[in-house]
């Protein structure tokens, strides 16, 4: 069965145009019921009613269709579309036009056609007939001269049109659709053609409206004069037969929606998985049954969302496109929150470490005010916001209703900062890279081969470091295994020219340090070692291979060490980087301390982790013979963004303890003089050493010196 997104004319039931909803047996209800109409009745006013949507152009196309058919024979169609009509008077024209029209076009029924004809310019302009009947003015003049001179009026012109009918014995059915989007004066018009003006033998009238609708469209007629009940008993008098249409039950839906998504994954080559299917069925159950209310409606969504996904495919969370689909598309104002409260939703920039203060029923208050605000009804508040907490966990979270399954960053959905524009461009953009791209990449660095894709891989890693990271680290846990060798090596090579701005307080080297260690915990233990080496190779890369050999074994707060140092390979992976270490520290031990750069000092650091005991003897070494001054060492160690001067914590203390005694810093605090309006970067770091001395610890090596002089300064 052929599911259509982009049509929404009316079908007919044929092979071509297939019945989706099951209408053609209601059709051939109302075909029967017409048939009774005319056996008991001259004329009569039929009413099919529905919502907008529902089908009701459908089942009118399916009658026409029916009626069409040998049996039952004998009836001529007239369709009349009200909207094509610029005025009441070519409405009026019109109708006998139609008529006329749908009569045969043989002898037999030419006096008829002549009648009607008459009785149509008998009460139209003369200006409105002329191309509606095939006249040419002079014969429109000559035809009413004809009738003054003979004293014809128009009721006598209606009297002989109905006994040409009468005698001709063949109905005729005008079609008229969608008439509640008629203005008032015009529908008025309609109903005073149908049932005043039109009532003639063997015409009878099938209409088609939305009564809620067309209530409230006569209510602001002046007949009716705002009133409700009155325009229900008006519509009464115009309408025999009510053809109300059969209820779009919840199991035609859900199986139009199921044949719509199906539709659209066949045509994109997408398929769900389980869990997809389970997150867009309880999205539908909650958030989408109530307002997929017709099959237009239903139809409309897969249609918007088939049209714009395009280049997207297996670029964004499928279930996640839908429903912002259905935002874009029934309450576009939400749809333009999401771009104004991107970083809020998705926890992107500053939003990231923001303080949530308020309540989570403030928060629910103020997310519904601002629904309110972007044109939402008050009935579909609760629904919009779930809807949105559904697409968004960090909502969810903050409202505490709580999220399951996978993150959004892990099925690219838009709840990602990574992914949401991909959302609102309607493709990947510029300085995005896309999954068949990244794919590609990964495999020719896997296979050591050039190619443009890994060239843009590395280009983005070094200038968009976060987003490349946490792609490289979501594929990795999505697949369970990398190229991971290959990827860390070229990580330590590029590990100095990262380009990258922070994300808050979030450095590139900090992001590419924690994904190096995940990287790394997948190697096979005989290639760590080696792996490490190469890392090495570089100064900047044995700064990244100290980080990941010393995280190593730093158990963190919910998982153990990855690695003991006690382990064989963790003994000769130090021996390896301490040796690459020293050698990238040569050139920086020979120069004057006031000349280390920051990769120098990293270095240093890095060294004092793994062997303080190695470091603290190669830095003393430097002291005692000069090359280096302690002060302008410590200025060097110390300096931002490492610490601000102001503060030096116990963290960097400890640190500080593997390459420098620290009783000999405190000695130097205690012979060094430092006046009040010195701001060099010495004298910030000596204050900011001496305020981290116990208070009783002595100065100048004497237990019972006095700290006065200093006291405000510590």
């Amino acid at each position: 069965m052929t599911y259509r997104f982009f049509n929404d004319d009316p079908v007919d039931g044929s092979a071509d145009l297939p019945d989706l909803l099951g209408h053609k047996r209601y059709a051939d209800h109302a075909v029967g019921l017409l048939q009774d109409v005319r056996d008991q009745s001259e004329s009569g006013v039929l009413a099919l009613i529905g919502p907008w949507g529902s089908g009701k152009s459908s089942v009118l196309k399916m009658v026409l269709h029916r009626l069409g058919e040998p049996e039952p024979a004998s009836w001529s169609v007239a369709e009349l579309n009200p909207w094509l009509y610029s005025d009441l008077d070519s409405l009026t024209a019109a109708l006998f036009s139609e008529i006329r029209a749908a009569l045969p076009k043989d002898d037999r029924w030419s006096v008829a056609r002549e009648k009607i004809r008459d009785f149509g310019i008998s009460i139209s302009p003369l200006g409105k007939v002329g191309g509606l009947f095939g006249l040419d003015v002079s014969e429109v003049v000559k035809s009413v001269a004809d009738r003054v001179g003979g004293n014809t009026s128009a009721s006598a012109a209606k009297e002989s049109a109905a006994a040409a009918l009468r005698e001709a014995d063949r109905p005729v059915l005008v079609v008229m659709d969608d008439l509640d989007r008629l203005t008032p004066d015009e529908l008025l018009l309609v109903f005073k053609l149908v049932r005043l003006v039109g009532n003639l033998p063997n015409v009878y009238y099938l209409i088609s409206f939305d009564e809620r609708t067309l209530l409230d469209v006569l209510s602001r007629s002046d007949l009716v004069g705002g009133s409700e009940h009155r325009a229900s008993e008006f519509l009464e008098k115009i309408v025999q037969v009510r053809l109300d249409l059969p209820a779009f039950r919840e199991h035609d839906a859900i199986r139009l929606v199921e044949g719509c998504l199906n539709a659209m994954l066949e045509n994109h080559q997408l398929s769900l998985t389980r869990a997809e299917e389970q997150r867009f069925g309880l999205a539908y159950v909650h958030y989408l049954q109530d307002r997929l209310l017709t099959p237009r409606a239903i139809k409309r969504l897969f249609g918007q969302a088939a049209a714009s996904l395009g280049d997207l495919a297996g670029e964004v969370d499928l279930v996640d496109f839908l429903l912002v689909t259905f935002l874009r598309t029934s309450e576009p104002g939400v749809y333009r929150l999401l771009r104004r409260h991107r970083n809020e939703l998705t926890g992107s920039g500053t939003a990231l470490f923001a303080q949530q203060r308020r309540e989570r029923g403030e928060l629910a208050e103020l997310w519904r005010t601002r629904l309110k605000d972007a044109g939402v009804d008050l009935g579909h508040l609760d629904g919009v916001l779930g809807l949105l907490a559904t697409l968004f966990p960090r909502l969810a979270n903050q409202l505490g209703s709580g999220t399951s399954g996978e993150p959004p960053q892990a099925r690219r959905g838009i709840g990602s900062g990574d992914y949401f524009d991909r959302y609102v461009v309607f493709g990947v953009p510029d300085d995005d890279l896309s999954e068949a791209v990244f794919t590609a990449a990964l495999a020719q660095v896997e296979s050591a081969a050039s190619g443009v894709e890994a060239d843009e891989l590395w280009l983005r890693f070094q200038d968009d470091t976060h987003r490349i990271a946490r792609r490289i680290q979501q594929r990795l846990q999505a697949d369970g295994q990398l190229p991971s060798r290959q990827l860390l090596i070229r990580m330590a090579g590029l590990f100095a020219s990262l380009t990258a701005a922070r994300e808050v307080i979030i450095s590139p080297e900090f992001t590419v340090a924690i994904l190096a260690q995940k990287l790394f915990q997948t190697l096979a233990v005989g290639e760590r070692v080696e792996v490490l080496d190469l890392m090495a190779a570089s100064a900047a890369g044995a700064d990244l291979a100290g980080v990941v050999l010393f995280k190593a074994i730093q158990p963190s707060a919910n998982e153990p060490a990855f690695a003991q140092e006690s382990d064989e390979w963790f003994a000769a992976a130090r021996t390896v980087v301490l040796t690459r270490l020293e050698q990238h520290l040569t050139m920086a031990g020979r120069r004057s301390a006031d000349e280390l750069g920051d990769l120098d000092t990293s270095l240093l650091w890095r060294w004092s982790r793994l062997d303080p005991a190695g470091a603290r003897s190669w830095v003393r070494l430097r002291l005692d013979n000069g090359t280096w001054d302690l002060l302008a060492l410590l200025t060097k160690l110390l300096s931002p963004p490492r610490t601000p001067w102001s503060a030096v914590d116990a963290c960097e203390l400890e640190a500080l303890d593997g390459l420098i005694d620290r009783t000999e810093v405190y000695a130097l605090y205690d012979r060094t003089e430092i006046s009040e309006d010195d701001d060099s970067a010495p004298a910030q770091v000596l204050r900011a050493l001496g305020r981290t001395r116990p208070a009783d610890t002595p100065q100048n090596g004497d237990p019972a010196s006095d700290t006065t002089g200093r006291e405000g300064e510590r």
